[in-house]
Formats: structure tokens, sequence, C-alpha cells
């Protein structure tokens, strides 16, 4: 189930169902967004309209029990949209098991890329949280974060994982 895709392009006469919900949890509140049965969004704030949906409703139990200290890892099917580096990036997140972290350029030395474009990359990771950027560090430590709250959002996510004794 850990795959990624490119996201689609839609062609005049096709839809595809997209579907939100808002999640409670001890970092914000998060809205999880799905196209076409499968998360392609994590954010914070509320939903306009919730939508129930199996993949939805799924999402949100992982999300609930990694809130409440019963989940390490997620087991969803995801679609990561932009370039295939973006996509490498993602996938290269995905693997840093929890607890863990790692360097941008621990990153870039896999993917043989500059470690600025692989903090771009974590940057504009579309399902924070579940790709998990708040484990990728700047060489020297501690460095920002996209989601609401920056990065005091990055050291509850870490200290929730029990990640880095640097942080105590």
């Amino acid at each position: 189930m850990h795959r990624f895709r490119v996201e689609r392009t839609t062609f005049p006469g096709q839809h595809q169902c997209m579907g939100q919900i808002t999640v409670d949890t001890q970092f914000g509140s998060l809205v999880l967004t799905e196209v076409g049965g499968e998360i392609t969004r994590l954010t914070w704030g509320r939903a306009e309209e919730e939508t129930a949906s199996e993949v939805l409703t799924e999402a949100a139990r992982q999300l609930r029990a990694y809130d409440a200290g019963h989940l390490e890892e997620f087991d969803l099917p995801l679609r990561v949209g932009g370039s295939e580096f973006q996509q490498a990036v993602c996938t290269e997140m995905r693997a840093i098991p929890f607890g863990e972290t790692v360097t941008y350029g621990d990153i870039a030395r896999r993917l043989s890329a500059p470690a600025q474009a692989v903090g771009g990359a974590c940057g504009g990771n579309p399902i924070a949280i579940i790709i998990p950027c708040h484990r990728v560090m700047g060489a020297k430590g501690l460095t920002g974060f996209s989601g609401a709250g920056g990065v005091e959002t990055k050291v509850a996510l870490l200290r929730h994982e029990r990640a880095g004794g640097f942080l105590i």
C-alpha cells in the first residue's frame, strides 16, 4: 500500500471524487483530503464540508491512533503530486523509522541531489505527519517546518515520538 503516483490529469468530462475530513489532534485540527481512494493532502485547519469514505475513515482512525501513541507507521494509499524528485524525497522520508531522524544531507546523498533541493521538497510535502518530514533535520540540528505552528509543531511531533535527545 505504500506507493506513490504522480497526480493524474483530469480531462474534460472526467471527474474524480474528492472528500475531506477533519481530525482533531494534540498537534491541531488536521484536514485529510482524498481523491479517487487515495490520500493526497494533509493540512491544518477544518474541512469546509466533511465527507465519509472508507479511506478517510481509516486515515482518521490511524491519525488518532498515532496521536494517542498507539501507532508508529501509517498504512494508507497515498498519491503524491509533483515531480519524480518530489516523489523520491517523499519515499525517502517515508522510510525514516518512528522516533528517528535523518538530515537533508543524508537524503541528498541517497538521491545524488543537493541538500537544498531536498529541503525544498521536504517543505513541499503535501501529506505531512503521514509522510514524516518532521523527522528531517539540517546538518546543524533543528530546522523549520511548513505545518501550522512551524518549528514548535515539529518539536512537538519529535517529542511525541521520543526522538532526538537533543530536544531535552
